[in-house]
């Protein structure tokens, strides 16, 4: 895909290392075509990682992007140079004056708190909020997707009783949706995360429904207003070596942490993981942004309500 970036994105490079074809502004406005714009709230700690990984997921078609990283004013990041902030991101308060074909809300490292007591709560329930009106389709990952249930569903999150953590066979419960379209009957997700939604809590509600799930790892996708939005609890976004990462760091602080499932060959660390869910990563996001925004926003992308 012709992904338009901000010029000097750090992910850029990276990504060209990769062969993965991205494009800078100053290229993308010699072309006469009407990209799909896309902004991501990144809540992530380390940005620029999260930001690589959902560039990379998003390459996978051949239409036109135009992504744009939003930050919210009562959330500072400490693992963030203050200069790549203020080159790369924008702030909701100016953003919230346009329309967005789709919208990327990231996870946090934040299930173990109460919602009500993350600092950024009021101004990130003003965004999911604006996204609801202002967006023709929204994909809420990981915490995100716990916490916008709770604010549109008032769904409850629950503490597991160890970290759900590794990559889980998944089946999709609807897999007549354009959203699985060309998947396999089981498909791999990493995961990684404290807490859950429950399925019966879920199905209280009709306007929701569960479309993916795990026998391990549960409730995976749930869908509202017809793909206006997907919680999704899992991260088919994760790079290879993500769980590693955070295992290894996890271990380095010596904190309770359990080996990643079906993460490493032979469940041995000092191996390399074995990757099994790229995959049907970028089948998911290619037929989100194929079927549910691009088929569905219209021309006029002031005319989304």
């Amino acid at each position: 895909m012709p992904l338009k970036l901000p010029d000097q994105l750090p992910a850029i490079e990276l990504l060209k290392e990769e062969n993965i074809f991205v494009m800078d502004t100053t290229r993308a406005q010699g072309q006469d075509i009407r990209p799909l714009r896309i902004a991501i709230l990144n809540l992530m700690p380390i940005k620029i990682t999260t930001e690589t990984d959902f560039i990379r997921i998003l390459s996978n078609t051949p239409l036109q992007v135009e992504i744009e990283f939003m930050k919210i004013k009562s959330h500072t990041s400490k693992n963030t140079p203050v200069e790549h902030m203020m080159a790369f991101y924008r702030d909701f308060e100016e953003m919230k004056k346009n329309k967005y074909d789709g919208f990327i809300v990231t996870g946090a490292p934040l299930e173990q708190m109460d919602y009500e007591d993350v600092t950024y709560w009021d101004e990130l329930v003003e965004v999911f909020d604006w996204a609801y009106h202002n967006v023709q389709s929204t994909c809420y990952i990981c915490w995100a997707a716990q916490a916008a249930l709770y604010h549109f569903h008032r769904i409850p999150k629950y503490s597991t009783n160890k970290k759900v953590f590794g990559v889980f066979k998944h089946r999709a419960l609807h897999p007549e949706l354009p959203i699985f379209r060309g998947f396999d009957d089981v498909f791999y997700v990493p995961h990684s995360r404290h807490s859950e939604v429950r399925r019966e809590d879920i199905e209280k509600n009709p306007e929701l429904t569960i479309i993916s799930e795990s026998e391990d790892a549960g409730v995976h996708i749930v869908m509202a207003r017809d793909g206006r939005e997907f919680f999704i609890t899992g991260h088919s976004e994760y790079a290879p070596l993500t769980l590693d990462g955070e295992y290894r760091r996890d271990v380095a602080k010596r904190l309770p942490i359990q080996l990643p499932q079906n993460y490493y060959e032979d469940d041995n660390p000092a191996k390399m993981p074995i990757v099994r869910w790229r995959a049907h990563a970028n089948l998911l996001f290619t037929n989100w942004l194929n079927y549910y925004v691009y088929q569905k926003t219209p021309f006029d992308i002031n005319q989304i309500v």
